[in-house]
């Protein structure tokens, strides 16, 4: 294997000069360090295993190697498709059609997309009208080629991007497909941030001496992505967010979420403060995606609001801020999300904002991925105000071109108002369009202690605690627990204080006032049957108890109400923890 770093002292000299001048018009002076591998001599012609991280330039570096597949064919006219490009969702798809159209738009060629969520006749019409390049997702490629609309006779060239999405998203049946459907003698190219087992076994059935290249290099990360981690009180993430991003204030922000439900409530707290917001999550249609992208690529919004499955394959050049608020679930989750930004050279912001419980999986999880972050306290009104004083004089005192109108009425204000007024009231209209930032608990050791004590909302000054005999190792999680306890508990989501996941139990919190009621209703709902009537509810002394069952592997003194545990949690398959991933062939309706 190739690894490590190449040094971009490469040219684009070696292409032919109709892509030298498509790279030469966006801007492209030395090739990016997986753009240097392919164009090395070693890697002409042959299968290829490149693992490169987002962000690094490999559609276009993709779209060089093919250049060498495709060259000779582009001046005639199109029929059976000569290079496929499969993705893992829409967006990565007509991503990678848009960099193509542009790299090869000097030598004719046609390109054609194929995606979920598109209207497939005219797909079908565009491939009867024949294509040298067709870019599509699995579902709706293999839909075509099953209804003979897709002919993969002729293809030279087949490229996997990011082919481990691709199989953690379901899609090794449609890949395996369409892969068969090709002549033996295609080259394949498979791009790969990570190279897991499948991947290996993809690609020892499907290549043939295969040349791997690494540029990953050994940090694994972004050198342009600057990472901090802000530690807040666990009721202050959505406080701490709106602090970051009125301290940034980034050109274009994304905040990912871990669910659907959580998008949406964020989207709506941040329109609420003031920010131009949109939301990307699974709930969206196409159409909704496409404007909420146009939104933010038009400058209308500057912020949005997405889950990780969601957010794959977006690609916008202003983006210069990711703040993870909720925190990702694993090392290639985070260079994902983060990988958004620091892109082409430019620098980028990558902040996770983490609850003073969670501080060491996070330090865990960094150190798994190498990379360095700075800890850091969130941003205080005060700190905030400081950086708006100073964006504010450096944007008035830009040099701006006035007309005869701007001029007129700038006489006008100066015979009716002092200079300094006029001033005063300039800075005033601006600071009212900016969000009022939020006031945080102050991050010393005391001010933790206290914020990991209970903290009452109205009516829970007075709360008795109850316990479940499940807990994270029975797939225990809030978003189904709390219907679980209004159902048995014949009560309301806003009669259920503080929730407390353990190991292997759960504590919560009910009023004194509705206790007594709360009790009878579960000596009631103990005689039903089901998988819910043999999860055990029983009053405790709270989250401190925890450590003693453990220990002492006895129950507690009050009776048990309910059947003996099965050992897992009731309903989690049915009920499942809420991913926005799609499985199997969904891409073919979304």
């Amino acid at each position: 294997m190739r690894s490590g770093q190449f040094v971009s002292i490469m040219t684009f000299s070696a292409l032919p000069p109709v892509f030298g001048e498509a790279l030469a018009e966006r801007g492209y002076e030395t090739p990016t360090a997986v753009q240097a591998a392919v164009l090395e001599a070693e890697a002409a012609g042959r299968d290829l295993i490149v693992s490169a991280q987002t962000g690094s330039g490999k559609t276009v570096a993709f779209g060089i190697a093919l250049t060498s597949d495709l060259a000779e064919a582009l001046g005639d006219s199109a029929a059976a498709p000569l290079a496929l490009i499969i993705a893992p969702t829409r967006e990565l798809a007509l991503q990678v059609s848009r960099e193509l159209s542009w790299l090869y738009g000097k030598t004719g060629a046609r390109i054609t997309t194929c995606v979920g969520g598109m209207d497939a006749s005219k797909e079908r019409r565009a491939l009867r009208s024949g294509a040298h390049i067709v870019v599509g997702t699995p579902g709706r490629l293999r839909d075509h080629l099953e209804r003979g609309a897709l002919d993969l006779s002729a293809i030279r060239a087949v490229v996997l991007d990011e082919a481990d999405e691709m199989l953690d998203m379901g899609f090794r049946e449609d890949l395996e497909e369409l892969l068969d459907a090709t002549p033996d003698g295609r080259r394949t190219l498979l791009f790969s941030a990570t190279m897991p087992r499948p991947i290996v076994a993809l690609a020892k059935r499907y290549q043939r001496d295969a040349l791997r290249i690494s540029t990953a290099g050994d940090d694994r990360g972004h050198g342009d992505i600057a990472f901090q981690a802000v530690t807040v009180s666990p009721s202050e993430i959505d406080a701490a967010a709106i602090n970051l991003l009125r301290f940034h204030e980034a050109e274009t922000a994304i905040l990912f979420c871990a669910t659907r439900d959580n998008v949406r409530r964020l989207h709506a707290t941040l329109l609420e403060r003031g920010f131009a917001a949109v939301a990307l999550s699974g709930e969206h249609s196409q159409s909704e995606r496409n404007q909420a992208l146009q939104a933010l690529r038009d400058r209308r919004a500057r912020v949005c609001v997405a889950t990780d499955v969601a957010a794959r394959g977006i690609d916008l050049p202003s983006l210069s801020l990711v703040i993870h608020v909720e925190i990702p679930r694993d090392a290639e989750t985070l260079q994902h999300r983060s990988g958004r930004t620091g892109r082409a050279g430019k620098k980028g912001t990558a902040v996770l904002i983490v609850p003073y419980p969670r501080r060491k999986r996070v330090e865990s999880m960094l150190r798994g991925a190498k990379i360095k972050a700075d800890w850091i306290d969130a941003p205080t009104p005060e700190a905030i105000r400081a950086q708006d004083r100073e964006r504010l004089i450096a944007d008035l005192l830009r040099p701006v071109e006035f007309d005869e109108e701007d001029r007129a009425i700038a006489q006008r204000l100066i015979a009716e108002r002092s200079p300094e007024d006029i001033a005063a009231a300039l800075v005033q209209a601006h600071r009212a369009a900016m969000p009022q930032p939020e006031e945080l608990i102050e991050n010393t050791p005391e001010a933790r202690r206290a914020a990991q004590q209970e903290s009452h909302r109205p009516g829970f000054e007075d709360v008795v605690w109850f316990r479940l005999d499940i807990g994270r190792r029975q797939n225990a999680d809030p978003r189904w627990l709390l219907p679980l306890l209004c159902r048995r508990g014949h009560i309301t989501r806003n009669e259920v204080g503080a929730i407390r996941i353990g190991p292997n139990e759960t504590h919560f919190q009910v009023p004194s006032t509705i206790a007594g009621k709360f009790r009878s209703a579960l000596e009631r709902t103990a005689k039903e049957e089901g998988d819910e009537a043999s999860v055990q509810i029983e009053p405790s002394n709270g989250p401190s108890d925890m450590g003693r069952r453990a220990n002492s592997g006895r129950p507690n003194k009050p009776p048990r109400h309910h059947a003996k545990p099965r050992g897992s949690a009731p309903g989690a398959k049915r009920h499942g923890t809420a991913k926005d991933k799609p499985r199997g062939r969904k891409d073919r309706q979304s």
